[in-house]
């Protein structure tokens, strides 16, 4: 009997995601509250149905990845489709939401008979097509060993088990951290050369493999080299993320005072309305606030730009 798997959140990053499941021969019901992203699915096989609740039904493994954890609440918990899963099924939560709520939602699925992993990624919509996605689990270890067994995970990229419950989404969080002060570092370190007379495309070249080396400089380096700003990730989805990160390290007592500078100027970029912009965008906001310095004369390219 095939494994049979639930695929909810055919968006920018979920659409790659299922097509990867597809292709490796996973019978997938799928369902967006858009419906035409999952319809483009179709063509692989996938099977689109009208509601959460039918789309859970029966399925083996119900993998989520929607916008933000109140959205999580509302399509699973709100609407009933819980109550649908059947017993023994795992729930995998790919969205980034508060570890909190995460603990909460197995909690919940504990009574219902229903394991649970939360499990965001990180790579963005290049990794989601490459199937490279970083993939971190918390939740029941057994539950994920049969995940990992079943192969579920392989399609989408590598998975690592990083705690209980909310761990998942403690490790996002952490990724968020990082990724965010790398954006800022490289943004400061190639404007700082350009600005005084080097060659910023060259940065990326001769840095490669030392250790001011990262994915962050050769791929967001570019598009800010471009000033091309197409997600990727999309600044509203981003910025909530380190909202997020900021209140769970004031929760445990903590600050995290690089971050808190950093996300001044990401809201200034999404107050303006740049909220779809990539957050490599965050380079746009620095030369405001650098007296006019400006990295390469060509034109700034947003989401809203493209052909």
């Amino acid at each position: 009997m095939s494994i049979q798997i639930a695929f909810l959140g055919t968006g920018l990053m979920g659409g790659p995601m299922a097509t990867n499941l597809l292709k490796a021969g996973f019978d997938v019901k799928l369902w967006n509250r858009t419906r035409s992203k999952a319809e483009a699915l179709e063509s692989h096989g996938g099977v689109v149905v009208d509601t959460p609740t039918e789309t859970v039904e029966g399925a083996d493994y119900i993998l989520s990845i929607l916008d933000s954890g109140p959205v999580v609440k509302e399509v699973f918990f709100e609407s009933g489709a819980d109550k649908k899963m059947k017993k023994g099924a795992v729930f995998v939560d790919m969205a980034s939401i508060p570890p909190s709520m995460a603990r909460e939602h197995a909690e919940h699925l504990k009574g219902l008979g229903v394991h649970h992993l939360d499990a965001p990624v990180s790579g963005g919509s290049l990794g989601a097509a490459e199937a490279s996605l970083a993939i971190m689990a918390g939740g029941d270890k057994a539950a994920f060993q049969q995940a990992e067994a079943d192969g579920i995970f392989k399609p989408m990229g590598r998975t690592t088990h990083v705690g209980p419950a909310g761990s998942g989404q403690l490790v996002k969080l952490s990724n968020q951290v990082m990724v965010a002060v790398n954006i800022t570092g490289v943004a400061q370190a190639m404007l700082l050369a350009s600005a005084g007379g080097a060659d910023p495309a060259m940065i990326p070249v001769a840095l490669s493999g030392g250790h001011g080396d990262s994915r962050v400089l050769q791929e967001h380096g570019q598009r800010m080299l471009d000033r091309r700003f197409i997600p990727g990730a999309p600044m509203r989805n981003f910025i909530k993320d380190i909202d997020t990160c900021l209140a769970e390290a004031k929760s445990l007592g903590m600050s995290l005072p690089v971050l808190e500078k950093a996300a001044e100027y990401y809201r200034e970029l999404y107050d303006e309305g740049k909220t779809q912009w990539d957050h490599s965008a965050w380079l746009l906001a620095l030369e405001r606030h650098s007296d006019g310095v400006r990295m390469g004369d060509g034109p700034d390219v947003g989401p809203e730009d493209q052909g």
